[in-house]
């Protein structure tokens, strides 16, 4: 799964990876959680264009009545995408990629009931995109956009870890998760491969256990 993540880099990194301008209110942070606002690209098709901008984490079907089920919406199975209900629409009609440096996963210790965090991120610290997918959901006066995050099967690093991670999009998997024509054999199998071949593992502090705490002590590597 995917709990946690961060957008580490100024904004100038940021919109050279993704080629997009950053909306108002931009700034570095080390310990997003669920139910806070993330930053996410998405593809104008009028435009023929992409776009960033804020999206709440935890999705909130069209058809929901209470708004309140994107608490528990935070992941979506890469498996059940075109099948279930909450995501099926999402996953034809509104994906995104979610930019993050980093996420965080927890490692069982043995013996223990604890458990150990651990920051998951590129060797040279470049910002990613992982799969996403949008909804708008609305009742009278009350709009709301909000976004969850594909979850597959972990790859080596993440593998001793955990046993899911966030579907980390390569470059050239990016424009074919945003591409509306995309066909579903197309989606299928990039929701199966996460781009891994960058990534490191970290072992960090649990003061990432709090979602109050979001500084760069989150991210520091335990002695």
């Amino acid at each position: 799964m995917c709990g946690r993540f961060t957008l580490t880099p100024d904004s100038g990194a940021v919109e050279a990876e993704f080629g997009v301008s950053l909306p108002d209110g931009y700034r570095p942070r080390f310990n997003i959680a669920p139910s806070q606002e993330v930053l996410a690209v998405v593809r104008d098709a009028a435009r023929g264009e992409d776009r960033a901008g804020w999206l709440r984490w935890g999705l909130v079907p069209h058809w929901a009545k209470d708004p309140a089920i994107g608490n528990r919406m935070i992941n979506a199975r890469a498996e059940g995408l075109a099948t279930k209900p909450a995501f099926r629409s999402a996953f034809r009609e509104r994906r995104c990629l979610i930019v993050a440096d980093g996420f965080y996963e927890w490692a069982r210790v043995p013996g223990e009931k604890r458990k150990q965090p651990y920051w998951i991120h590129r060797h040279d610290h470049r910002p990613f995109a992982l799969a996403g997918l949008w909804e708008r959901w609305g009742r009278g006066d009350e709009e709301l956009v909000s976004c969850v995050i594909v979850t597959t099967e972990p790859t080596e690093v993440v593998r001793p870890i955990h046993d899911r991670m966030p579907l980390v999009l390569s470059v050239e998997d990016r424009e074919r998760w945003l591409d509306p024509e995309a066909d579903a054999g197309t989606l299928a199998g990039i929701s199966r491969r996460a781009d891994g071949e960058a990534l490191q593992a970290r072992a960090v502090s649990t003061v990432v256990n709090s979602p109050a705490v979001d500084g760069p002590e989150c991210v520091e590597p335990l002695d």
